[in-house]
């Protein structure tokens, strides 16, 4: 395994997002640039205030894997900088937590670390009838006639052509999606790109992009919904029967509303092998966050068959990571237990969903990223399942990252995937990973 050290939610995450930033007015930053540091270490932390006036009243929090409290107190600023430390005892992550007068989303900075990283593990392993569960709803699928309908639209690209697609899914629902390929050639690498969280609509680009470079490229909504309709349509789902969707049937694992989408994926995968037009050889998949989530999920579910999977800050991991003092990734499972549900029911049905549990059967190589300072979907909940995985893989670690991409923070983990990855599995070669 390589980890690589260097120097994307709308909706309810944008607080966070501004939160790392802290408008630029407060900088946290570890003494190693890249963040890393083995058990028995010290990382030395710098506050810089960066504002236009005296540094402010401040007050600082530690959060071991950024969820416990393990020790706060008031900064002393000299020449606007102040400093503290904290010691690593164990493998882990650290959280400092930066608050000032007056307080507010934007009065806010964080910085992340993290101690031997490779030795992060699940707080449970998966239940013991996981398999089989999976296996039994794999059976409810493929008892569900696919009825694929394809629907031709302009591309807006030249050199690609471009089709809406639906599908039959679990339960009467339906997979509604986008798909486009090269208008010359005959047979293709193929992509499935995978959505990030919230209720939207789809963009073309996000495929004929793609087309254009020469993939077979299929991009599926994780909803029920219509991919191309107005703005106000999807704000009045996230609003409606959609709002907090993630935590529908939470309870249950043969209610929860992540099966459907999970399952979702794999129908997609399998339609992308019928067609005439894929290579037969190659068939990546790829996300961020949500997407990531269903990333790893479906290269874990579907082994055999997928070459290659890309996953940006990857949601849903460790899900019983409070257990251990941890903070979950989103969508917090583990909290979610609102409305009288029973909170063990909720724990139990989340390690049928846990990216975890479904790591430990990847098969293929893996490109993933992380963000020291992610509140959303938190390093140590990513490590966790990273470490599951025992396929090869490149870890990259970004230091300066929260879970969206603000100033370019995610630049390098891009680099790697657009510049390095996708070009070498497009031209059927495997990515170079560097063994440890």
């Amino acid at each position: 395994m390589r980890f690589r050290n260097f120097h994307l939610l709308a909706f309810g995450f944008v607080a966070l997002a501004a939160a790392s930033l802290g408008r630029a007015q407060m900088a946290v930053s570890p003494d190693k640039p890249g963040g890393v540091y083995q058990i028995g270490d010290i990382a030395h932390w710098t506050i810089e205030w960066k504002g236009q006036s005296n540094a402010p009243a401040a007050h600082y929090t530690l959060k071991s894997g950024g969820l416990k409290d393990v020790g706060q107190g008031d900064l002393s600023f000299s020449n606007d900088a102040a400093r503290i430390e904290t010691r690593f005892d164990a493998p882990g992550t650290v959280l400092v937590e930066v608050k000032w007068q007056p307080e507010s989303n934007t009065h806010r900075a964080v910085g992340g670390a993290v101690a031997a990283p490779d030795r992060i593990l699940p707080v449970a392993p998966p239940p013991a009838d996981f398999d089989a569960f999976w296996k039994a709803k794999l059976k409810e699928l493929k008892k569900v006639p696919v009825d694929t309908q394809l629907e031709t639209e302009a591309s807006g690209k030249p050199g690609v052509a471009y089709w809406k697609i639906t599908m039959n899914n679990i339960r009467g629902s339906h997979i509604e999606g986008q798909i486009a390929r090269p208008e010359t050639g005959k047979r293709f690498p193929a992509l499935l790109i995978l959505q990030w969280a919230g209720v939207y609509g789809l963009q073309k680009s996000w495929v004929t992009d793609r087309a254009a470079e020469g993939w077979l490229a299929l991009n599926i909504e994780p909803h029920d919904l219509p991919i191309d309709k107005p703005d106000e349509f999807y704000k009045e789902q996230f609003a409606g029967p959609l709002k907090q969707y993630w935590s529908i049937g939470n309870d249950d694992r043969n209610a929860s509303y992540y099966l459907r989408m999970y399952l979702s994926c794999y129908r997609a995968v399998e339609y992308l092998k019928t067609r005439p037009d894929w290579n037969g050889k190659t068939l990546v998949v790829m996300g961020d966050s949500q997407g990531g989530q269903q990333t790893i999920m479906i290269a874990g579910l579907h082994p055999k068959d997928i070459t290659a999977a890309l996953a940006l800050v990857p949601a849903n991991g460790d899900t019983l990571a409070p257990e251990a003092g941890r903070a979950p990734g989103f969508p917090r499972w583990y909290f979610n237990t609102e409305g009288g549900k029973d909170p063990g029911k909720v724990h139990d049905a989340s390690r049928y969903y846990d990216i975890a549990n479904f790591a430990r059967h990847l098969k293929c190589p893996v490109l993933i990223g992380l963000g020291l300072r992610d509140e959303v979907c938190p390093p140590s909940s990513v490590l966790a399942a990273v470490n599951e995985i025992p396929s090869p893989k490149e870890v990259v670690i970004l230091p300066k990252s929260g879970h969206q991409d603000e100033h370019g923070t995610q630049h390098d983990y891009d680099q790697l995937r657009y510049r390095n990855w996708l070009p070498a599995l497009r031209q059927g070669n495997p990515p170079l990973i560097e063994q440890h």
